[in-house]
């Protein structure tokens, strides 16, 4: 006895995304919040599963996702952290 599946396949959009499902999903999420993913698709318009939506979000398009190099500061921080959770490794 498992998950019901998150969505119906077929008609599903699979492949790249576009700059308009990314426009349609961030003005979905910023308006209505990142609740329920397997609602999401329909009411925002995509043809997409939940599941994709999900980590489209979480992984390209939350505002809060830092790029780039880490800084200095931000380097010091890891290796400290990291010492002090394995102080012989």
């Amino acid at each position: 006895m498992g998950r019901s599946p998150c969505c119906d396949k077929n008609g599903l959009k699979k492949g790249p995304w576009t700059q308009e499902e990314d426009i349609k999903l961030m003005e979905y999420v910023q308006l209505h919040g990142p609740g329920n993913w397997r609602t999401l698709p329909k009411n925002a318009g995509l043809q997409r599963c939940g599941k994709s939506c999900h980590l489209r979000w979480t992984n390209y398009l939350r505002p809060d996702i830092k790029r780039g190099r880490f800084s200095f500061e931000e380097e010091e921080t890891i290796i400290h952290r990291r010492r002090q959770l394995f102080p012989h490794g």
